[in-house]
């Protein structure tokens, strides 16, 4: 069997190259997005390849009794790692879901001979600068002509993208996501398990800090609104989002509901942010009305016969903070980094990002206004 090799113009001295770039991967795969930033993953790593496994002590057992949305995250993980073997000039071999009888085990992830993914190198310069953004939205909307980018892009990863352009679909969204944002806060199990993940200590580095969360007032105004994690009344972002049907909104969808489609649009969930960032917009999740079964199946309307899988806000605002990271050897195995030798050796944090790409410029979108390419 031939030995897995680096890409053009990467050495093909040893299996050091390899290792070392497995392990810079595997930070890169650490910065995904993940639900209520549960972070419910495992790398295992071999000299010759990285093993993603799903964490099920980390599951949400109310909001996400199937792992669908756990499963989505380790996809945006997943992506994170492809992206960065492809920065470092290695070809991969994904092997998803490749054991029936395992079902933890995701993805397995080999770089071969072979070119680079196209596309997917520009990507790893900008996963540090990727945050979900629950600040207030300018009333700017995306451009035409970066909607058709995002669609081409979903359809890249096998994920159909489907933006709400029609004043119906967004007042069908805004409906189904009020809908479904009332019976989760009715549901003592879903406050519960919510308030869990608030304002989970400094080092743990998960879960959702209340700094990085809007004030939620008596009376919410916003026609969709985002989830109310402000449980305590403690929120450090302002109570109007600008959350309306007037923003840009888009669905992510995949042609059937089992656990290869819920990887995959995890996968086409996070190249479409890292091109977002790239471009300098920021998105945000609004998944209640896919967490609740009658709603979900209402807002299959928008996709059919697609199947809905994310659905999420796109627009400027001012920067989001990073949220923290698990300490690295609690989700990375077989790591071969030394271990830090005291509390706070920055050993375990992810490598310092590489210089970032020229900031996109403004140019006239043809009507008037202004587009960001």
């Amino acid at each position: 069997m031939r030995r897995p090799t680096a890409g053009r113009g990467t050495s093909r001295t040893a299996p050091d190259a390899i290792a070392r770039a497995l392990e810079e991967a595997v930070d890169r795969g650490r910065l995904a997005p993940s639900v209520h930033n549960t972070q419910p993953w495992t790398f295992v790593l071999f000299p010759d390849r990285v093993e993603l496994r799903a964490d099920r002590t980390r599951q949400l057992t109310v909001l996400d009794p199937h792992g669908r949305e756990l499963v989505l995250s380790i996809g945006a993980a997943l992506l994170n790692v492809r992206a960065a073997l492809a920065a470092r000039r290695f070809a991969v071999d994904v092997a998803r879901l490749p054991s029936p009888d395992d079902p933890d085990l995701l993805a397995v992830v080999r770089p071969v001979e072979g070119p680079p993914e196209a596309g997917l190198a520009p990507l790893d310069r900008v996963a540090h600068r990727r945050h979900t953004n629950r600040r207030p939205f300018e009333p700017a909307t995306v451009p035409d002509q970066v909607i058709d980018l995002l669609v081409d892009v979903a359809a890249a990863e096998y994920a159909l993208l489907v933006p709400m352009r029609d004043p119906a679909q967004s007042s069908l969204v805004a409906e189904l996501t009020q809908e479904a944002d009332r019976l989760q806060a009715a549901d003592p199990a879903y406050r519960a398990e919510l308030e869990h993940w608030i304002s989970r200590p400094p080092a743990q580095g998960d879960g959702v800090p209340a700094s990085s969360v809007p004030r939620t007032p008596r009376t919410r105004r916003d026609a969709v609104p985002l989830r109310d994690f402000d449980v305590r009344g403690t929120g450090g972002l302002p109570s109007h989002t600008g959350s309306g049907t007037e923003q840009t909104m888009v669905l992510v969808a995949t042609p059937h509901d089992e656990p290869l489609d819920w990887l995959r649009s995890g996968e086409a969930l996070e190249r479409l942010l890292l091109e977002l960032t790239r471009r300098d917009w920021v998105a945000g999740p609004l998944t209640q009305a896919l967490e609740v079964p009658t709603t979900r199946e209402r807002l299959r309307r928008l996709t059919a016969p697609a199947h809905p899988q994310m659905l999420m806000r796109i627009g400027r605002a001012a920067l989001a903070e990073p949220t923290g990271r698990r300490p690295r050897r609690t989700v990375v195995v077989n790591s071969t980094r030394p271990t830090p030798s005291a509390p706070g050796t920055p050993a375990q944090e992810p490598p310092a990002p590489p210089p970032p790409e020229p900031r996109h410029r403004p140019v006239s979108d043809g009507r008037g206004g202004t587009a960001w390419l």
